[in-house]
C-alpha cells in the first residue's frame, strides 16, 4: 500500500514535512496545502520558503495549486518544473466558503463546461504531469458520473477521491459505494482519501476494495504522526514538537507566532491523551510561550497516551 500525506492548510508546512520525515518513516509522497498564484507571476517570499528546490527534500512532495485560470495553473507548474518537482496537483476539493465562491476548488465542480475547458487548457501545455484531487461533487453523489466522464477524457497522473460531497466539508460518513464506482470507472489511477485514522482502518479499507493500493491520509497522521510505524512513542512525540518549535521560532523569528502556529498542531494531538481535557483547555487559552511549554511537558509527563 503506498501512503500518502495530505496537504492540510496552516499544519503541513515545509518545516512539519521535514521534521515528520525525520522522525516518522513510511510517508511515501508528501502533498503541500496549496499554492494560489495571481497575475504578479512571482512567488511571495513566504511562498518561495514553502517551495524550496525539491532535491532539498530528503522524499517527495508534490505542490499543489488552488485556481481556475489556466494561465496562471501552467505558470506554476513551470516554476515547480524548474525547481525540480516532477508532479503538480490540481485541487478541485477544498470546500472552504471563500474559496467555492470564488469557483476555486471544490466551486469548479459546479459548471462541469468550464470544468471541462479549463482542463484542456492546461493538459494540452502543461510542463509537468498533472494529478488532482477532488470530491464528489457540490451537493450530491449523483453528480460524479458526470464529473467522472471528463475527468477520463484526461491523461490524468493520479485521481484523489475524497468520497464526501462539498457541502458535507468533513462531516458525516464517506460515501464508499460511490468510490467502488469510482475505481470500477476511472482510466486513471485512483487514490482514496478520507476517515482512515488507523492502520486497522487502512487494513479494513484494503479488504473491501483490494484493487486500489495507495491512500491519502490527513486528520489521522496529525494526531497520530508515527501510525506507520505501529504508533507514536510519547518520546518521540516530544522530540518532534520540541524541533518544531524551535524551527518554528527560527522561521517565523516570533516566539508567539510560532506557538500558535503548533496550538493548531494540538487540536489533534490533544483527544490522543487521556483526560486531557483540563490542561487542553489551559492550552487553548494560553498566549505565553512559557506557559505554553509548561503546559506542554505537564501533558506529555502526565497524561497516558490513548494511541
Amino acid at each position: 500500500m503506498k501512503i500518502y500525506f495530505a496537504p492540510l492548510e496552516g499544519l503541513t508546512d515545509s518545516i512539519y514535512r521535514k521534521l515528520h520525515r525525520k522522525y516518522f518513516p513510511g510517508v511515501d509522497k508528501y502533498f503541500t496545502p496549496f499554492f494560489s498564484p495571481t497575475v504578479h507571476r512571482a512567488l511571495t517570499s513566504k511562498e518561495a520558503r514553502e517551495l524550496p528546490p525539491a532535491d532539498s527534500f530528503n522524499g517527495i512532495v508534490i505542490p499543489q495549486i488552488l485556481t481556475k485560470n489556466a494561465e496562471d495553473f501552467l505558470w506554476f507548474a513551470g516554476v515547480c518544473r524548474d525547481l525540480g518537482y516532477g508532479e503538480i496537483n490540481l485541487n478541485l476539493g477544498c470546500p472552504s466558503g471563500t474559496v467555492f465562491a470564488k469557483g476555486k476548488g471544490a466551486g469548479m465542480l459546479r459548471d462541469t463546461d468550464t470544468l471541462d475547458r479549463f482542463l484542456e487548457e492546461i493538459f494540452s501545455a502543461t510542463p509537468l504531469p498533472i494529478s488532482i484531487k477532488t470530491r464528489l461533487g457540490v451537493e450530491s453523489p449523483e453528480e460524479f458520473p458526470s464529473l467522472l466522464e471528463i475527468f477520463n477524457r484526461y491523461p490524468i497522473y493520479e485521481l484523489t477521491l475524497h468520497s464526501r460531497v462539498r457541502s458535507q466539508f468533513y462531516k458525516g460518513k464517506p460515501d464508499m459505494e460511490a468510490f467502488r464506482y469510482c475505481l470500477e470507472n476511472s482510466r486513471v489511477p485512483v487514490c482514496y482519501n478520507g476517515d482512515l485514522f488507523s492502520l486497522q482502518d487502512i487494513a479494513h479499507f484494503s479488504a473491501q476494495f483490494p484493487a486500489c493500493n495507495t491512500v491519502m491520509l490527513g486528520r489521522g497522521l496529525i494526531a497520530d504522526p508515527g501510525m506507520l510505524s505501529g504508533g507514536t512513542k510519547r518520546e518521540t512525540l516530544q522530540d518532534f514538537q520540541d524541533e518544531l518549535l524551535r524551527e518554528y521560532v527560527t522561521a517565523f523569528d516570533s516566539e508567539r507566532n510560532a506557538m500558535f502556529r503548533l496550538k493548531e498542531n494540538w487540536f489533534y494531538l490533544l483527544p490522543t491523551f487521556a483526560g486531557s481535557e483540563k490542561l487542553g483547555k489551559r492550552l487553548r487559552k494560553c498566549t505565553d510561550i512559557t506557559e505554553y511549554k509548561a503546559i506542554t511537558r505537564e501533558i506529555f509527563e502526565t497524561l497516558p497516551r490513548i494511541k
